[in-house]
């Protein structure tokens, strides 16, 4: 039996064996199955995922962090798990919802079973439900709290009960998340190659494909807690600083977002990703703001307003910034202006700065699992190092 009270798994659960299990909204409607994965119940916001693939990445995002996944994709699992692409050491999701789990992994490169694996883990899932109307409900209503439970916390359970249990979930607005996903020791990925920057990464819930994108690039990528100091961060003498990806309300992230004016004050360049471009938003003056069911999967068109291009990009956000998308603002840190925007519902997807080396957008531009459409930040990024290090050379002489 696993129990896994506001969203956390729990170790030794016993696999799911494919018993009734029921799924229960906040706003009472309910869906029945059969367990998937861990038996137990788990309670967390129900979010909704429109990848048609990568289901291993977001598994082991840390940005999903308390939220159970509904997969829009009917069919899942046919790939298995592999010990290569787990974007972290753990699996995050609170609990997992498919409709059509398959019945064996099919690929080369796996070495276990998808439910096999979710049951190691604790997570606690359902199968066989409508997931359709499911996502069109949470369309409709919007992200909510949710449960999932099989097993002896189902049996003899009336309705209201699991219902209330729902209810005593902390919901995802004013939830504090980054200290626990963060690394706890600081690391260091070397760079592949010729090393030509030191990058300080603010790990809020990164992913591994990060820093190994960067590494590529030539940078040696030195990981640093979400704790981190401003002078921890000056201390491994940056070229730049990258703020991560990462779970919860940006509203609480007040470390975080004195530590990115730090920064700013010292002109050291800024490139920050999804949570890290609300931290930048904050940072600059404006608020955020809590989307309705959020943008999750690996298909969301987005403008680079300064070349035109739209991009299909990988998204995991349930919050935004709140920043005016037709006229460039007066911050503390000079102009800023919106540089990226969602062509679904216009939400702001990034941000910049015109008089200092800072830029951010709030989506994944590592593609693990996604297109490649916009791995050119991270060339951005080193020509933004680039030419603070050639401007400081000139300032110097």
């Amino acid at each position: 039996m696993t129990t896994a009270p506001t969203g956390e798994q729990l170790p030794h659960p016993t696999t799911a064996g494919g018993g009734p299990a029921v799924l229960v909204l906040e706003d009472g409607r309910t869906f029945r199955g059969r367990a998937y994965g861990a038996v137990g119940q788990t309670v967390g916001e129900a979010v909704f995922s429109t990848g048609m693939t990568g289901y291993q990445e977001t598994l082991t995002d840390p940005s999903y962090h308390r939220q159970v996944v509904v997969m829009t994709a009917p069919h899942v699992g046919n790939t298995g798990v592999n010990d290569e692409d787990p974007e972290s050491r753990r699996i995050w999701v609170a609990g997992y919802v498919v409709r059509d789990p398959a019945r064996r992994a099919s690929s080369w490169r796996a070495r276990r079973g998808l439910e096999e694996e979710l049951a190691a883990q604790g997570v606690v899932g359902i199968s066989g439900i409508d997931t359709r109307a499911l996502t069109r409900h949470l369309r409709e209503r919007g992200a909510m709290r949710v449960g999932i439970f099989s097993g002896d916390t189902l049996t003899g359970a009336a309705p209201d009960t699991l219902l209330e249990r729902v209810l005593a979930a902390p919901a995802m607005e004013g939830a504090d998340l980054c200290g626990e996903v963060t690394t706890a020791q600081p690391y260091v990925v070397p760079a592949i190659g010729t090393k030509r920057f030191t990058v300080a990464a603010i790990d809020l819930g990164i992913k591994a494909m990060t820093p190994h994108r960067m590494a590529e690039r030539g940078i040696e990528v030195h990981v640093l807690p979400a704790t981190t100091s401003l002078e921890e961060v000056h201390a491994v003498a940056p070229d730049g600083v990258f703020f991560s990806n990462g779970p919860g309300d940006p509203a609480t992230a007040d470390h975080a977002v004195a530590l990115m004016r730090g920064v700013l004050e010292r002109r050291t360049p800024v490139f920050g990703i999804c949570f890290g471009n609300q931290i930048l938003g904050r940072a600059l003056g404006f608020g955020t703001y809590k989307l309705k069911y959020g943008h999750r999967g690996i298909n969301q068109p987005v403008q680079d307003r300064t070349t035109g291009k739209v991009e299909v990009t990988a998204h995991n956000h349930g919050f935004a910034v709140d920043a005016p998308l037709d006229r460039v603002s007066e911050t503390p840190y000079g102009r800023a202006r919106v540089s990226h925007v969602c062509l679904n519902d216009d939400v702001v997807e990034g941000l910049e700065l015109l008089d200092r080396p800072a830029f951010s957008v709030q989506y994944h531009p590592e593609a693990a699992a996604g297109p490649h459409d916009a791995r050119y930040l991270f060339d951005r990024f080193v020509s933004l190092m680039a030419a603070n290090a050639t401007a400081g050379t000139t300032a110097g002489s």
